[in-house]
């Protein structure tokens, strides 16, 4: 595994990074699809095992479950020094006041709470999960500036939101001498580009890494267009992102297969090879649920396209509704 710095910090993470999203309590009103703690368990030892030292979760997961999990498992297995692990806040946990948000009130609470969980003293990445329309930005980054100041949190990062508003935020950050956001989790894949008009050229000029989730469209890019899965099945946010766009998307999946079988190599190691060649690009998340899944992503990290498959992958696809975003 080779490791490369994370944006414009000197922090080293895997190229790879293993989402959690999947692990937690099918029972918890999040997702039925997850994976509980004793199934959860060997695909995070697998990854450590196989030199993953980055790893993203958030308090939303089953509402906490999954940084319960991801925290219990990687005590026993990792050393915390050697590891980077990222939690987000901003969705609803409960319905009360004050559940939710970016208000300093929320994000004192929030990191608390997700400290306990994980069992830590400390995250390296703490990433607001949306934008925040009513709290002002400046409460919002003086806020997490003072937690990167308490030593609660190294470093911080944004997902999901409009390259207006990340500039915005950074722009408010620097005026007061605040921290400033150091990395962009957004939704890009084969199928989902938008990301591509704005935030991303925005991402490459400031230096800000960019750690695309869903890389593989919810595993539509890695099997046939009429195979399904449990979560295939179930999954109602991937298939409000995916489903509007099926016809128009279907010829992709098909020239990532024809790709791959040319290549003689799995078609989830061409969706992420294609995300791995932009340069903001550092670290898609992988949501494995398998350690096959861990297998399968890993070569895409020697895997290198032509201009002209990049070319023949990109040709068919037309803008889509934005998602994500909100």
């Amino acid at each position: 595994m080779d490791y490369v710095k994370f944006g414009n910090t000197g922090m080293e993470v895997s190229q790879l990074c293993l989402g959690t999203m999947g692990f937690g309590d099918p029972n918890s009103g999040f997702h039925e699809w997850v994976l509980q703690e004793d199934e959860s368990r060997p695909v995070i030892k697998k990854a450590l095992d196989l030199g993953i030292n980055f790893f993203d979760t958030a308090n939303i997961y089953s509402y906490g479950e999954s940084e319960q999990i991801l925290g219990t498992v990687l005590k026993e297995y990792a050393n915390r020094d050697e590891i980077v692990v990222a939690t987000k806040l901003f969705s609803t946990m409960k319905k009360t006041p004050n559940s939710g948000g970016l208000s300093r009130k929320a994000i004192f609470h929030e990191i608390d709470q997700s400290l306990e969980r994980l069992q830590m003293d400390y995250v390296d990445l703490y990433i607001i999960h949306r934008w925040d329309y009513n709290t002002p930005i400046e409460e919002t980054m003086e806020a997490l500036h003072d937690l990167v100041k308490s030593g609660k949190v190294r470093y911080i990062g944004a997902s999901a939101m409009y390259a207006w508003q990340f500039a915005k935020a950074q722009a408010v950050a620097d005026k007061n001498g605040w921290t400033k956001f150091v990395s962009m989790q957004n939704h890009l894949n084969l199928l989902y580009r938008e990301e591509e008009r704005e935030m991303l050229p925005l991402c490459e000029d400031q230096k800000v890494a960019v750690t695309p989730y869903s890389p593989l469209a919810a595993g539509r890019l890695t099997r046939d267009w009429e195979a399904t899965t449990k979560r295939f099945l179930t999954d109602t946010v991937a298939k409000s992102k995916y489903d509007k766009t099926a016809d128009q998307d279907k010829l992709i999946v098909e020239r990532v297969a024809e790709i791959a079988e040319k290549r003689q190599v799995k078609r989830a190691q061409v969706a992420l090879a294609w995300l791995l060649q932009k340069e903001a690009v550092v670290a898609p998340i992988i949501g494995a649920t398998k350690e096959s899944h861990l297998l399968d992503a890993l070569p895409a990290l020697e895997l290198k396209l032509t201009a002209e498959e990049v070319q023949y992958l990109e040709e068919p696809y037309l803008p889509h509704q934005v998602v994500g975003a909100i």
